[in-house]
């Protein structure tokens, strides 16, 4: 068998293993299962678009904003409360 045909199948089932082992794709968390989401995961998540929970993520007293350093991300129950409870964004 060639070499580089055997590395290949090699490799194939090392990602099998990793991908078996983690019961997921290495790296990838559901953006449902994730408790803490950036602007653009909350937008996708949402339906709204970035500009607009970029907007409300500056409301003073903003129940689902989380400061990591300079970075904002998005509470992800808390934000889901405040959009069921709106009627309006």
């Amino acid at each position: 068998m060639p070499i580089l045909l055997m590395k290949l199948l090699n490799s194939l089932r090392n990602y099998k293993m990793e991908v078996i082992s983690m019961g997921n794709i290495k790296g990838t968390v559901p953006i449902s299962e994730k408790c803490a989401l950036t602007i653009e995961e909350a937008a996708e998540y949402s339906n709204i678009g970035q500009n607009k929970i970029s907007e409300l993520l500056k409301m003073p007293r903003c129940g689902f904003v989380l400061y990591v350093g300079k970075k904002k991300l998005v509470k992800r129950k808390e934000f889901e409360d405040y959009i069921s409870k709106s009627i309006e964004l």
